[in-house]
């Protein structure tokens, strides 16, 4: 496995790969790796010739600075994880590699970054799209994985490839999830033993509102899922909608095919997010 640190050198590695005729499966991440980011490398390891994994702290995506300063990090375990994995190139650029000026590049993705994340995190989506294209353009990769957890920031990268007429591959994976429900997050190793033992509770009302779907429509699902963390002593509710997969837009009244349910909950200062489709 060959680590790069320049845009250089991994620009270089994959124009030779793709004239050699070789695909490239892509694996964008921050690092601070888990099983669920290892499941997107093992995929993308039996779909291409050769397997590429970022690792980079994207600070355009953070909008609480605090966040960005205390988000995880151990290189050498990520490394060790994408070595046993049989990735083939790790991309480690410093800020100042991907960044050397200030960026001012904005995306216009319409109602796909209003709701939701994009709500509730001015600029998020536009510092992920800027981070995501500057790397498909090194890496030059056939086919990039994302994890279905990260559900809106799927539907925006693909509206990426669109704007940017990329011919690229985005490839959906399912949500990986710890044995009591919880999905993996990077974020995760933050949480106390006390919330750790708590954040399952996410996923089981995930769970009971799919059980409603069958018959309520999404004012009394939305309505049973605030009231089951109005009196929780560990986690705050921040939001709850129930919105259609691809335009992501809220369903008002009678669910419809495609029906998700969108969930993002503070464990004291840490932010987890979830989604389950409902119908």
């Amino acid at each position: 496995m060959q680590v790069f640190n320049t845009i250089a050198e991994t620009h270089k590695y994959s124009r030779k790969a793709r004239v050699e005729g070789k695909f490239i499966g892509f694996v964008p991440t921050m690092g601070a790796l888990h099983p669920g980011h290892i499941s997107l490398v093992e995929r993308a390891r039996k779909e291409n010739d050769l397997v590429v994994v970022s690792i980079f702290v994207n600070p355009l995506q953070f909008n609480n600075p605090q966040d960005l300063e205390k988000y995880p990090r151990d290189l050498d375990k990520d490394l060790k994880l994408l070595r046993e994995a049989g990735c083939d190139v790790v991309f480690n650029p410093s800020v100042a590699e991907m960044y050397p000026e200030e960026v001012n590049k904005h995306y216009d993705f319409g109602s796909l970054a209003n709701v939701m994340e994009g709500a509730f995190r001015p600029g998020h989506f536009n510092g992920v799209a800027i981070v995501v294209n500057k790397l498909f353009n090194i890496v030059l990769p056939y086919r990039a994985y994302f994890g279905e957890k990260d559900f809106q920031q799927l539907q925006i990268i693909r509206a990426l490839v669109s704007i940017e007429k990329l011919d690229i591959n985005i490839v959906a994976c399912p949500i990986s999830r710890e044995d009591d429900g919880l999905a993996r997050s990077s974020r995760n190793e933050r949480l106390t033993p006390e919330m750790r033992k708590a954040a399952p509770f996410i996923y089981q009302t995930l769970l009971n509102a799919r059980t409603m779907a069958q018959d309520s429509d999404s004012g009394r699902i939305i309505e049973y899922v605030k009231d089951q963390f109005i009196m929780h002593p560990l986690l705050k509710l921040e939001y709850f909608s129930i919105a259609g997969a691809n335009d992501l837009q809220p369903i008002h009244g009678e669910l419809h095919p495609e029906s998700y349910g969108f969930i993002a909950v503070f464990a004291g200062e840490i932010r987890l997010i979830d989604n389950i489709r409902l119908i």
